[in-house]
């Protein structure tokens, strides 16, 4: 258990590193995401050819998934746009409203009710975002990309739960790697056009950086999900992941020194948002609790009326 614990955060801290890479790494967002994805489709066949996972997938298949390929491409387009044109502190801030739209989008997909909790507790993250918004005029440019960027990857994890399920994990994550790649490279030279680039040729340092990012940051990450699953239940880790952008923040406070950059307001919107974090942690840890206690009886009733069956049984044949 405990090393499953370990590599859970492990993973977390990789997945807080993402956004920290993409401050390092000096080309725009387009040519940034292009790199990942064709590194990561890469690294992704390597680890199912070694694990002898699944490679082979029909093509209505892969057709299928490249609908998530393509809302990958576009939620990191957003994500790493909202850094480049402000810093990592505030594209993860603008990310963890997120919670707001899946709130919002989720039922309407889903077709279920809509909880009047989860979007009383997203209100907070968006009462926080715009808080900063409206208070620092230097960043509004990245504030919006990265809300694009939450509202675009609330569609992507509800799509990614749908259409998931019905593959291996990883299966999965390479056709949607791989398609985001083919896509991108589609995109890439009209995009460049409107977003030119000194040369799309990467340094030494961008190299290293982007092997990083799309191995250890994205393989291994979802790896070590993987090693966590096998002992830890799903909503132990979903529930965990929470921590990702405050291991962000810390991380891009202490390399860039983002702090003497933030004013006041910022703080002020970033306790909202963790308050909200906190408050729907709290939430679904007592209603996964209420649903274990509500199991746990149900089998112990059940055990309670088959023993009760057995002896009526046996008091009859005797």
């Amino acid at each position: 258990m405990t090393s499953a614990f370990a590599a859970l955060h492990i993973s977390i801290l990789l997945a807080g590193f993402t956004g920290v890479l993409g401050r390092l790494i000096s080309f725009n967002e387009g040519l940034l995401v292009w790199y990942r994805v064709m590194f990561a489709s890469g690294f992704f066949l390597l680890y199912l050819a070694a694990t002898h996972g699944k490679i082979r997938l029909p093509f209505k298949d892969i057709l299928r998934i490249a609908w998530v390929g393509l809302l990958l491409s576009v939620h990191w387009l957003f994500f790493y746009g909202s850094i480049k044109y402000s810093n990592v502190s505030i594209g993860v801030v603008c990310f963890a409203s997120i919670s707001f739209f899946t709130a919002l989008i989720d039922p309407i997909m889903s077709h279920r009710r809509f909880s009047v909790r989860e979007l009383a507790f997203s209100l907070l993250t968006i009462l926080g975002i715009a808080l900063i918004f409206h208070f620092d005029t230097r960043h509004q440019i990245g504030i919006i990309l990265g809300v694009l960027g939450a509202l675009v990857g609330s569609i992507m994890t509800i799509e990614n739960r749908r259409v998931g399920a019905d593959y291996p994990l990883m299966t999965f994550l390479f056709y949607e790697i791989l398609a985001s790649f083919v896509i991108m490279s589609l995109i890439l030279p009209v995009y460049l056009q409107f977003f030119p680039v000194a040369s799309i040729a990467p340094s030494l340092s961008d190299l290293i950086y982007l092997l990083i990012l799309s191995s250890f940051c994205t393989v291994g990450m979802f790896s070590l999900q993987l090693i966590a699953l096998e002992r830890l239940s799903t909503f132990t880790v979903n529930l965990s992941f929470n921590l990702e952008p405050v291991y962000s923040i810390i991380i891009a406070m202490v390399l860039f020194n983002e702090a003497k950059e933030m004013n006041f307001s910022f703080y002020v919107g970033l306790t909202l948002i963790i308050v909200s974090v906190l408050l729907q942690t709290y939430f679904h840890w007592q209603t996964h609790k209420k649903l274990q206690q509500a199991k746990t009886k149900t089998l112990s009733q059940k055990s309670a009326q088959e023993a009760h069956q057995l002896i009526d049984g046996r008091n009859a044949r005797h």
